[in-house]
């Protein structure tokens, strides 16, 4: 999971410059490079997820917390760290906070889709659905900076919006995995995970 993040981070700063864009303005072409380059993550959870081995809700729970750990020590750990211990109080190291939990929600809704994803017993109909969900967890970074810049939202309105598609994409995704469950009959039952 750290390898992934910081291969991401890599890809990122080698291929993909950023450029000097006025305020307000959006660079539409490197959200979108941003973007590609954040399916590395679904990538890296599907390697993650279909090599362990044990109960489907095992999986998800140590893929989840596991790759939300590897992204709070590479992105969100030095600068809580450095920043927080200082004399003068920041909003931005409770806001930093609060993105850390979300990220670790949505990293275990997104391994929860992933691994629904990869159950041949699934309903064909479900599966269109679970792939929409999967690129909108993929994409919801890019999308977040894109409203925020189009719509003039503040920080903590961004993260207000974060914590809403977060909270709908994951009671989707638990509706779905609770259904997968109790259609096969196998809650509890390691047989079927």
């Amino acid at each position: 999971a750290v390898v992934s993040t910081q291969s991401t981070g890599i890809i990122l700063a080698t291929f993909f410059p950023t450029y000097e864009v006025p305020v307000g303005k959006i660079d539409l072409h490197g959200e979108l490079m941003k973007g590609a380059v954040d399916l590395f993550d679904l990538v890296g959870l599907f390697v993650i997820i279909s090599q362990q081995i044990g109960r489907g809700d095992l999986k998800i729970l140590v893929a989840g917390v596991g790759w939300a750990m590897a992204e709070l020590i590479s992105m969100r750990l030095l600068p809580l760290w450095v920043g927080a211990r200082g004399i003068e109080f920041s909003w931005k190291y409770i806001q930093l906070s609060f993105e850390a939990n979300i990220s670790l929600a949505h990293h275990i809704v997104m391994a929860m889709l992933i691994w629904m994803w990869t159950r041949n017993n699934i309903e064909k109909s479900v599966l269109p659905l679970i792939i929409s969900l999967l690129l909108l967890c993929s994409s919801k970074q890019t999308l977040l900076e894109l409203l925020g810049t189009l719509f003039h939202f503040t920080s903590f309105g961004i993260l207000s919006i974060n914590v809403m598609v977060t909270f709908l994409v994951g009671l989707v995704a638990t509706h779905l995995y609770i259904n997968l469950c109790i259609q096969d009959n196998s809650w509890g039952n390691p047989k079927y995970h």
